[in-house]
């Protein structure tokens, strides 16, 4: 039954955070700036230190962050590639479509975090209840970002509404399939650290080389730097107060 509820509250405030980006789209270049300060943060502050925290009885903290690497730059080399199928045929079409694609993988990559997420819920719950309550918060923490960020990176890629309510349902319900999957098996710790690595060099990417720049394309710098540097706070915050 908790279990059943953790996943209720996770759907809501990933799709919240999804409508609550939909709803101030006109204002979106303040929404990304505050989302890519939060996608760093959850790298820095959240997914790589959990990393290192599962992986440390399997790896070295250098060959962890070596797959932190290696998602960076497996980012770039999927991105760039999305960028040269986009060019072919009509040169709008083609930009068109390389839009679509960029947001789609951005989507799919934050739903895939949220699979993760959900993933890690159930592994910590089969240690123990203490130890699932605290993995438990730490999620629900970001899922209202992770649901901003989910729509931002199809809405600023030209996606339609409901596109955005696709990708936004993937990724809200993307935690139930997580947690209901550790049921039917266990994950190894060794490739649960590997894994939260290499996705925190995909947030990494996503916020330095997408997110950042969007949001500072023809817009006020200031106020878009304050909001930036706002996401990565809060982030901060509420991982330092679940972690505390």
């Amino acid at each position: 039954m908790l279990i059943a509820a953790i996943a209720v509250a996770a759907f809501c405030a990933t799709y919240a955070g999804g409508l609550f980006a939909l709803r101030l789209k006109d204002r979106l270049h303040l929404v990304l700036g505050f989302s890519a300060g939060a996608v760093v943060a959850v790298a820095f502050f959240d997914l790589i230190p959990e990393a290192l925290a599962y992986g440390e009885k399997f790896h070295t903290p250098a060959s962890l962050l070596a797959w932190v690497a290696l998602g960076f730059l497996l980012y770039l080399v999927l991105d760039r590639a999305q960028f040269f199928l986009g060019h072919g045929g009509d040169h709008h079409a083609g930009h068109a479509l390389q839009l679509a694609q960029r947001g789609a993988l951005g989507a799919a990559s934050l739903s895939l975090h949220s699979l993760l997420d959900g993933i890690a819920i159930g592994v910590a719950f089969q240690a123990s209840a203490a130890i699932g309550v605290v993995v438990t918060a730490a999620v629900l923490t970001h899922d209202f970002s992770d649901g901003i960020n989910t729509a931002n990176m199809v809405l600023k890629n030209g996606g339609t509404r409901q596109q955005t309510l696709r990708w936004l349902l993937a990724d809200a319900l993307a935690p139930a399939v997580g947690i209901a999957a550790t049921f039917l098996f266990t994950v190894p710790e060794p490739a649960l650290g590997m894994a939260l690595a290499l996705f925190g060099g995909f947030f990494l990417y996503i916020g330095a080389s997408d997110l950042i720049p969007e949001s500072h394309h023809a817009h006020p710098k200031l106020l878009t730097t304050a909001m930036t540097l706002l996401g990565a706070a809060v982030m901060y915050l509420a991982v330092a107060v679940v972690s505390g």
